[in-house]
């Protein structure tokens, strides 16, 4: 099996892992973590969780698609080629100035625009797919 197959198992694993983060974080930060989470598996049901870095959820399909980061102040939703995708609805608005990524920091109180998020979440799934054909 080569480094890009993934069981079954590895898949379940990475998926408790996400569950037991949002658990254990019993705040307003596991609810917007779940609430993005629910929001990627909508945007694209074929996407696959992983759990890397000691401990960052990762969403990929034909690739990295986003992180869910969670810190004292922000979750934050980076978009590993966000510099390459369109954001009409400006969601990113955090690492602007990077040459790769992009992300979305999410603080207390604030609403998400959920399909503004499930739309760039496609267009990350296409773009990842359209190199993986390539």
């Amino acid at each position: 099996m080569g480094p890009k197959a993934k069981t079954a198992t590895d898949a379940k694993t990475a998926s408790e892992r996400i569950d037991a983060r949002i658990s254990e974080l019993a705040d307003w930060r596991g609810e917007r973590l779940a609430q993005v989470r629910a929001l990627i598996h909508e945007a694209d049901p074929e996407v696959v969780e992983e759990w890397k870095w000691r401990g960052v959820p990762v969403w990929e399909h034909d690739g990295m698609i986003c992180t869910g980061e969670t810190y004292k102040a922000v979750v934050k939703m980076t978009f590993a080629k966000g510099a390459a995708l369109k954001d009409p609805s400006r969601l990113f608005n955090s690492s602007l100035d990077g040459n790769v990524r992009r992300a979305i920091d999410f603080h207390e109180g604030e609403t998400i625009d959920e399909e503004a998020l499930k739309t760039l979440v496609r267009v990350a799934v296409a773009l990842n797919t359209s190199k993986a054909k390539s």
